[in-house]
């Protein structure tokens, strides 16, 4: 059976981006980057980030890339961990930031702020979950779903776990209930 063997507080990364016009963003939940918190094995599968994640109740996951096109969602958080390979993705849009992940690292991104792969290896692949399985919307920054999404974003609860780290994450330091 695979595991996570060991769970690391890594180098933790917060960004926050104010609404663009075209992205809402998050102007009071900054996106993190848990850098080098999962410690996989090399025999490990991918498995094993979707059972740290459903562990800590983040569920509804997925195992793919990221898409190369900046959207966001508006009824819920996301969390990715890094299986393979690495990526560089732009945070809160066009201008946001670049950041390069890698094996091991996760990414918590609130609702609202907008993600895109800008490249990424062959082998690149991430798993990507909820917090309490939630169902997720697909928005691309449109106009016309820009006022109905601030509305979304207002309402989405601050997650009781950690994807990680559970009940005692450093989620919690950055994101203040």
């Amino acid at each position: 059976m695979s595991h996570v063997s060991e769970v690391i507080h890594g180098h933790v990364a917060s960004h926050i981006f104010e609404d663009d016009g075209q992205f809402p963003n998050n102007p009071n939940l900054p996106a993190l980057v848990y850098k080098g918190a999962l410690h996989l094995h090399p025999g490990d599968e991918s498995q094993a980030i979707v059972e740290r994640f459903k562990l800590n109740n983040w569920t509804n996951s997925w195992k793919d890339g990221i898409f190369d096109y900046h959207h966001y969602h508006s009824n819920t958080h996301e969390v990715l961990g890094v299986f393979c390979g690495m990526a560089d993705i732009e945070l809160g849009g066009k201008e946001g930031v670049c950041v390069e992940i890698v094996r091991g690292d996760v990414v918590i991104i609130p609702a609202g702020v907008a993600h895109k792969c800008l490249k990424s290896s062959d082998d690149f692949l991430c798993i990507g979950a909820y917090p309490d399985g939630s169902s997720y919307d697909l928005l691309k920054g449109e106009p016309a779903e820009h006022e109905r999404a601030l509305a979304n974003i207002s309402q989405v609860p601050i997650p009781s776990t950690d994807p990680i780290f559970g009940e005692e994450g450093p989620l919690f330091e950055y994101w203040k209930k």
